[in-house]
C-alpha cells in the first residue's frame, strides 16, 4: 500500500531543505577563504579563475534557493537550481572520494555547535564519501519535492504523491 505523506510533512521537508541550504551558504559566506581552499582541495582541472568565481557565486545561489524554499516563493525554480547544484556537488565529492582525496567537503560549519575539529566523527561527516551520499539523499529529496510541486501546479493529475 502506498502511504502518502500529509501536506504538513512536505512543508516540513521543504523547510528543512531550505534551512540546510541556508546554513551551508552562511557557513561558506562567513569563511570565503576557507571555502575557496576547500574548492582547490578537490584538485579538479578547472582554471583557478573559474573556481574563484564559483567560491563567490555558489554560496549566494544556495542562500537564495534556501530562502525561497523557506518562504515558499518560486519553489519550482529554487528546487530546479538546487538539484543542479547538488548534482554538481555530488560529482565533485564523488570524484574526490574515488580518487581517495582526504579533504573536507567545505559544506557545513559544525563548529558552531561546539564540534571539535580533531574529532573522528566530525572528520567523517566532513569527508568526501559522506558528502557524496548526503548529496544523493538531498538531490532525491529535492527531486521528490519538485515532482510533487509540479504535480500540484498541474492539478494533481495522476499523481501518487498528491494529498487525498
Amino acid at each position: 500500500m502506498n502511504e502518502q505523506l500529509p501536506a504538513r510533512w512536505w512543508i516540513a521537508l521543504r523547510g528543512l531543505l531550505g534551512a540546510l541550504r541556508r546554513w551551508a551558504a552562511v557557513s561558506k559566506l562567513a569563511n570565503p577563504t576557507d571555502f575557496l581552499s576547500s574548492i582547490y582541495a578537490y584538485k579538479t582541472p578547472l582554471p583557478r579563475s573559474l573556481m574563484q568565481i564559483a567560491a563567490v557565486v555558489l554560496p549566494w545561489m544556495e542562500l537564495l534557493c534556501g530562502l525561497l524554499l523557506i518562504a515558499n516563493v518560486w519553489t519550482e525554480t529554487a528546487l530546479a537550481i538546487l538539484i543542479g547544484l547538488l548534482v554538481i556537488f555530488g560529482l565533485a565529492t564523488g570524484q574526490a572520494w574515488a580518487r581517495g582525496l582526504d579533504i573536507s567537503c567545505g559544506c557545513f560549519n559544525l563548529e558552531v555547535f561546539g564540534a571539535d575539529r580533531s574529532s573522528k566523527l566530525l572528520k567523517f561527516i566532513e569527508s568526501a564519501s559522506f558528502a557524496f551520499f548526503r548529496n544523493l539523499v538531498l538531490v532525491s529529496l529535492a527531486g521528490m519535492l519538485l515532482r510533487r510541486r509540479l504535480n500540484e501546479l498541474d492539478g494533481g493529475a495522476a499523481n501518487p504523491l498528491a494529498p487525498s
